[in-house]
């Protein structure tokens, strides 16, 4: 069997808009130990997923029998540059601006499936993108994407970590890219130092405490020493991001390629809006987004903690009458009006 070169695999995959693109050998995780330590020590929350198929996770040949070759690819979604947003907002976090980039990047990846099965229909090609049990991070350094950062994110040399990753595992051999170089920060700790919630040391995130994690997978209470931590963040976090060295303006990333279907269209959300939305209401505005992600008590729950802390820097009568209003509700969800609760206290204590 003739297999394609490694230079035409990328070349493809370039060619459905990706923004960059790679190969890795398929083979076992360099970080076993690490991240089985990391489940021990309950570092990944409440996302009980991360606990299955941990022997997959760790090696593609468990989730593809046979496999030798995974394809890396990634989509640019953002820059930096100052949001204008209301003091009345919650932010949303670049990546979750534009349309979702599920959607997006697996509708690109099935059709390189499909070019690939033509020439190879005896072989094997799995595409992922952020739900197969995989180590995409890890795969995209192998690959030459770019080199995994203290803040665990992948950082293309010379336009940064606004980066959205997917693969596709296959059985046919091809060979490797060469790989990203692996420490990127040096003696840098921009990120560690700048977390709000001390959620990062270096190479690892305490997802218990990030920002990210607590406003989109977390599902229950949130602790409420991390409610001022949180700031106006309503959806996600971009702060380790902001100000990492290499995501700052230079002449290359400002010619580097976005794709379209990032471009943003959410940047926040009115969060006296938010505390009124019922289910309806959450659908039609995450529509086509991943911001769906969060259910509707979640996203309220955010924006009732969010309120909290404008309620510290400004006055506004509107938005303190609606928490008392949800605070004492007898119909309101449970983690709603806790929360409210909670930051009602703390507005009382202030006072």
């Amino acid at each position: 069997m003739r297999v394609p070169t490694t230079q035409a695999v990328i070349d493809l995959c370039i060619s459905h808009g990706f923004a960059i693109a790679g190969v890795a050998s398929a083979t076992r995780s360099a970080h076993d130990d690490k991240l089985w330590q990391w489940l021990e020590d309950e570092k990944q929350g409440e996302m009980e997923w991360m606990n299955r198929n941990v022997d997959v996770r760790l090696d593609p040949r468990n989730l593809v029998e046979n496999a030798k070759s995974v394809i890396c690819i990634a989509d640019r979604y953002g820059i930096l540059e100052e949001d204008d947003i209301s003091n009345n907002s919650g932010k949303v976090a670049r990546y979750a601006q534009g349309k979702d980039y599920h959607k997006v990047m697996k509708k690109r990846l099935h059709a390189i499936c499909d070019t690939f099965k033509q020439q190879y229909p005896n072989e094997i090609f799995r595409s992922c993108v952020d739900t197969a049990p995989l180590l995409e991070r890890e795969f995209a350094q192998k690959a030459g994407i770019g080199s995994v950062g203290k803040h665990t994110l992948v950082i293309e040399q010379g336009i940064g970590s606004w980066l959205l990753l997917g693969a596709i595992v296959t059985t046919v051999e091809i060979q490797p890219s060469a790989p990203s170089a692996p420490d990127p920060c040096s003696t840098c700790t921009r990120c560690i130092d700048a977390c709000p919630t001390d959620a990062i040391t270096p190479w690892e995130v305490d997802a218990r405490k990030c920002i990210s994690y607590l406003t989109i997978e977390h599902r229950t209470a949130i602790d409420p020493a991390l409610y001022e931590g949180i700031g106006h963040w309503i959806f996600g976090c971009d702060i380790c991001q902001e100000v990492c060295p290499h995501n700052q303006p230079n002449e290359r990333s400002a010619h580097s390629v976005i794709h379209e279907s990032y471009t943003p269209v959410t940047k926040s959300l009115d969060v006296l809006d938010v505390l009124h939305w019922d289910e309806e209401a959450r659908r039609h505005h995450f529509r086509g987004s991943s911001m769906k992600r969060a259910k509707l008590n979640m996203i309220r729950r955010n924006a009732v903690i969010v309120a909290g802390n404008i309620l510290a820097e400004i006055d506004n009568p509107e938005l303190l009458t609606k928490l008392k209003e949800i605070a004492s509700s007898h119909s309101e969800d449970p983690l709603v009006s806790s929360a409210a609760q909670v930051v009602l206290k703390k507005e009382e204590l202030k006072g």
